[in-house]
């Protein structure tokens, strides 16, 4: 008897040619990125080293665009975008050690926002692996044991028939629920050494779905519909599974108010009548959530900044939707549904029943008055006018990304992204330098709209390098860069616990000087005429910079008092 699925495999003449006669001066590297090729990788970012060369070598005689960057971990910073704005498994290609070890920030980022990221390091030799000392250049006893902690999966090679396996299973591990950066390493010598294996054509690497079980939703489709006050955050996890529409959906059925949490910036739209925006930190925030008597947590964790500092305290019922198993209740007791947002939500769309409440805008109306006169009470107007011009300045639909700054804290709370998936910062992890690499990373996956990078000046100097990559690949960047002469908001925090600031003022060199320096046209400008040249920035074609001199400030927090 044949099967349908015997017939599947039998390879056509084309194949079993290529098979029976691979080209010759291929290697190891060759198989990694004819694996990358046929997984539908199309661009790979990265920076190369000694161990690494046999991959570099290779993408010569392929078909993948290589984006390179002057530092590990800013290369590790453009995948981690160009996995968030494609949805795609972005390689990041990497040498040992040192190379290796400098993008562990970026890959801690990915992790925390759930980006899809393949990172592909070389090793030493195959002799060095297992934990002996032979002093080879960059030899780690155990490479991978430093990852292993940060990553999702980790896939070590040693031998060139398991390189299309391992990469394939990695690019899985990246793309299934939730996604997140992954790490594959290959030794030197199984990369460099000619190989007579077939060319690697279609490697099957479906990533598995996330489904809830059905129990589960119908007991949270019952509460929902029964409740009286409910309210719902969406968190990154929206963003990630593309189910923005979804939760639309299910809030307008249910006509529960939505907050998003920073990372899920977009996840609802900002003018709608159900949404609270993204005002997390602020008690007026924390006090209606609380008062929901169910309240829908969607794809977050509920951390630090998403429950105002842990001040949160739920006095309903919580159902919380994570595909991170780890975060299910781990900040409170809920229904917890370990599920992919978007199938979640569709299963609860499908057996809610349908509430009316006329008084949810009204109350929606009423929380966002009342923290707008908080802020206003506060004597903030020149953040505010410098975040409504960059809004004005940057056009719907184009991304941004926002370095950890004071700025991209307002911005966090009083920023309206305009769409999904359009704004993105390094909230998840909390490193600097995160803005600018992001941003081109955003602009190589699509280079027909402009992107905006934001940074203070002491990011700004972690990710200078980078100008050099933004002219030589012509990324249509525009980097924005606040500067006050020093770390901002770790002179504000140390300022106000110990009276005074320690290390954080920092020299300011001229920026539009460095910038022109590298070929990238810069302007020096003011908070009175920041959006006309933001705006003509982001009109011109290619990389720019603007320079904003400017002492910003923070709203009060309300967790402490």
């Amino acid at each position: 008897m044949t099967h349908d699925h015997d017939l599947e495999l039998r390879p056509t003449e084309e194949q079993t040619e290529a098979a029976l006669n691979p080209p010759p001066g291929r290697n190891g590297g060759d198989l990694v990125v004819e694996t990358l090729a046929g997984l539908g990788a199309t661009t790979v970012f990265g920076l190369p080293g000694q161990h690494a060369l046999g991959m570099f070598d290779a993408l010569r005689r392929s078909s993948l665009r290589y984006i390179g960057l002057r530092v590990e971990n800013n290369a590790g910073f453009a995948a981690d975008a160009y996995g968030r704005i494609t949805g795609e498994a972005a390689p990041l290609l990497l040498s040992t050690g040192p190379g290796a070890l400098t993008s562990l920030a970026a890959l801690q980022e990915a992790a925390s926002a759930s980006a899809p990221v393949l990172a592909i390091s070389s090793q030493i030799p195959t002799a060095g692996l297992g934990g002996g000392r032979h002093g080879y250049l960059h030899e780690l006893p155990d490479q991978s044991a430093s990852f292993r902690g940060v990553v999702k999966s980790v896939h070590t090679v040693r031998s060139q028939s398991q390189i299309p396996s391992a990469v394939a299973e990695a690019w899985r591990s990246a793309l299934t629920a939730p996604h997140g950066p992954v790490w594959v390493e290959i030794p030197q010598d199984v990369l460099l050494a000619e190989t007579s294996l077939p060319v690697v054509t279609a490697p099957d690497a479906v990533p598995g779905e996330l489904a809830p079980r059905v129990e589960l939703t119908a007991v949270a489709a019952d509460l929902l519909s029964r409740a009286e006050r409910p309210a719902i955050i969406a968190g990154g996890g929206v963003v990630r599974s593309d189910a923005s529409g979804k939760l639309r959906q299910l809030a307008e059925k249910l006509d529960a108010p939505v907050v998003t949490t920073f990372g899920g910036k977009g996840a609802f739209p900002w003018e709608h009548p159900l949404s609270l925006q993204s005002w997390l930190e602020d008690r007026y925030m924390t006090d209606l959530l609380e008062d929901a008597d169910v309240l829908l947590v969607v794809g977050s964790g509920l951390g630090e900044l998403s429950s105002n500092y842990h001040t949160f305290k739920p006095r309903g019922r919580v159902v919380q939707i994570e595909a991170d198993l780890g975060k299910l209740e781990s900040n409170h007791p809920a229904l917890g549904i370990h599920a992919d947002a978007r199938l979640a939500l569709q299963a609860l769309l499908e057996t809610v029943s349908e509430r009316t409440d006329v008084t949810a805008p009204e109350r929606v109306r009423d929380v966002l008055g009342r923290i707008a006169g908080r802020i206003a009470g506060q004597e903030l107007p020149l953040e505010q006018d410098v975040l409504a011009s960059v809004r004005r300045a940057l056009p719907a639909g184009s991304p941004s990304f926002w370095d950890m700054t004071i700025l991209a804290y307002w911005a966090w709370s009083a920023f309206d992204p305009r769409g999904a998936n359009t704004m993105h910062s390094a909230q998840g992890a909390g490193g600097l330098g995160y803005g600018f690499p992001a941003a081109l990373g955003a602009a190589a996956a699509d280079p027909t709209r402009p992107v905006l990078a934001v940074s203070g000046d002491g990011g700004a100097l972690y990710s200078i390098a980078e100008l050099a990559t933004a002219r030589q690949y012509d990324l249509p960047v525009t980097w924005l860069i606040v500067d006050d002469g020093g770390y901002g908001i770790l002179r504000e925090y140390m300022t106000d616990a110990f009276g005074q600031a320690t290390a954080t003022e920092l020299t300011r060199p001229d920026y539009v000087a460095l910038a022109e320096s590298f070929g990238v046209p810069g302007v020096r400008t003011s908070p009175e005429t920041l959006e006309a040249d933001l705006t003509k920035a982001l009109a011109t074609p290619g990389p720019s910079v603007v320079v904003l001199p400017a002492v910003l400030r923070m709203f009060a927090p309300t967790h402490l008092g």
